[in-house]
């Protein structure tokens, strides 16, 4: 699909855009609109410089002081900004062998990251060790189907967090990956893992019905799609009916445009993921009408370089 198909695709029909804009708003009779841009990451794998310069595929792309200037200056740009990330914020190069995942937390807490998931990659110094770095994050890690009661992880996350902007409230929640079979037992220790699916459900239709969220987000780290039939991106938007935005991690998938996947609503649910390693930032803006039920997303994704 290209990009305008796409675009269109996604619109409500009540809306008509045009590179980016709405026609509308030229008009006298033009309704209000709201602008969102939400940034996202996922899988960045510890990728704190940007890849060496040795001709390998991706030479010279991603690193930390690049992401943060275009940040930055997106911010600088847009009035409401959210930056999120989709999980294994650790592991990947020496400075999470060094560090223990120290320096990434303090970096994504320099960006300004807004909230985060968990994934796999995350307990690879187990609970004791995520726990150990939760201090250095000033965002918090968000996640509705792990249940950390018997860990020492109890009570240092949120199944969600809501966010104002511009009179939009916007609802983000996270899921996780099943650890068994990925992560050793050892690591993960007494975390409960809970059906994603039905989680998902129940913490998207609070946050929509019981909180009056305009906007429901989820950071998933769960995969985008997978031959078997096991629990993906597609399948959770699919199975859902009140999600608005799934933004992805752990399968490394570079969508150059989002998926778009009918809900059990027949309502679309928007999935976005950029890869791994911090090449490519993303970024969605998403237009509110004043009466807040009709949505326009678009897709403006940074690579991140030198």
């Amino acid at each position: 699909m290209d990009r305008r198909s796409f675009l269109r695709n996604t619109a409500y029909t009540s809306i008509v855009l045009s590179s980016g804009t709405f026609p509308l708003m030229a008009s006298p009779f033009a309704p209000e609109i709201t602008k969102l841009t939400i940034l996202h990451t996922n899988d960045v794998h510890s990728r704190i410089d940007p890849f060496p310069m040795d001709g390998s595929k991706n030479e010279g792309l991603g690193g930390a002081a690049k992401r943060a200037s275009l940040i930055k200056k997106i911010r600088s740009e847009e009035k409401n900004v959210l930056l999120f990330d989709a999980g294994d914020i650790f592991q990947g190069t020496p400075y999470f062998n060094f560090f223990g995942g120290e320096l990434e937390m303090k970096l994504m807490s320099e960006m300004g990251y807004d909230a985060a998931t968990i994934g796999n990659h995350d307990f690879d110094l187990g609970v004791d060790g995520l726990e150990k770095q939760l201090k250095h994050a000033n965002f918090p890690l968000l996640t509705c189907n792990y249940d950390f009661s018997d860990t020492v992880l109890n009570g240092k996350t949120q199944p969600y967090k809501i966010f104002k902007k511009d009179g939009i409230k916007i609802g983000v929640f996270g899921v996780g990956i099943e650890l068994n079979g990925l992560v050793p037992a050892s690591l993960y220790k007494g975390t409960i893992y809970k059906d994603p699916l039905v989680e998902a459900e129940n913490t998207s239709k609070f946050l929509k019905e019981q909180e009056m969220c305009d906007f429901v987000i989820c950071l998933s780290h769960l995969g985008y799609k997978y031959n078997e039939n096991k629990v993906s991106d597609q399948v959770l938007a699919s199975a859902s009916s009140h999600i608005d935005l799934i933004l992805g991690g752990h399968t490394h998938t570079f969508l150059n445009t989002p998926d778009r996947v009918v809900n059990k609503t027949n309502k679309p649910v928007i999935i976005s993921q950029v890869g791994w390693a911090g090449i490519v930032l993303g970024r969605l803006d998403i237009y509110f009408e004043r009466n807040k039920k009709d949505t326009c997303v678009t897709c403006k994704n940074l690579m991140v370089s030198s």
